[in-house]
């Protein structure tokens, strides 16, 4: 079998692996995540790893690949507070803090993201799902968040389903 076959008969799977582990890990493009598992297939198939094994065994490579890959790159990532820079002196300003990053068009792109986010936020969910929201963004574990709402860990994923069921219709307008 060809690579292009395989990854055409993989490619849909691999898609849902990378954007569940994008909604588990939110400093991920699911997009990227994707690229990224596909390039590990590519590695593994001019390798000759992929020969007579199971599209299951071959996903859950890619899976695991895709974990350790998120993990090895959090590791090395460091996160800086602008609200910390900004208490120690009082005469900065964001602008002054962010320099020339201020105007990158990354910056307008997760500034639209993060209104985008609102808008659903604040128009599409109840109480119930705004409260699992909230506490999904303080890096909760499914398990915890449904200690704290009183309800199972599977509750909390199927509520998670309905939830990026209507974030998906705002994004689909």
């Amino acid at each position: 079998m060809s690579f292009e076959e395989l990854h055409r008969k993989l490619s849909p799977t691999i898609k849902r692996i990378a954007y569940r582990l994008n909604g588990h890990y939110r400093s991920f493009n699911h997009d990227d995540l994707y690229q990224e598992a596909t390039i590990h297939l590519w590695s593994d198939f001019l390798k000759g790893k992929l020969n007579d094994k199971t599209d299951s065994y071959i996903l859950q490579g890619c899976y695991f690949h895709l974990k350790n890959y998120i993990r090895k790159v959090n590791e090395r990532s460091n996160i800086i507070s602008i609200d910390a820079v900004l208490s120690t002196d009082q005469e900065s300003t964001v602008e002054d803090v962010l320099g020339q990053y201020w105007s990158c068009p990354d910056c307008r792109d997760q500034l639209h993201n993060k209104f985008l986010t609102q808008n659903i936020h604040n128009n599409g969910f109840n109480l119930k799902e705004k409260k699992l929201l909230t506490y999904f963004s303080q890096g909760l574990t499914t398990r915890d968040i449904g200690k704290r709402m009183g309800v199972s860990h599977v509750s909390v994923v199927k509520l998670m389903q309905k939830i990026r069921i209507k974030a998906k219709k705002h994004l689909d307008r």
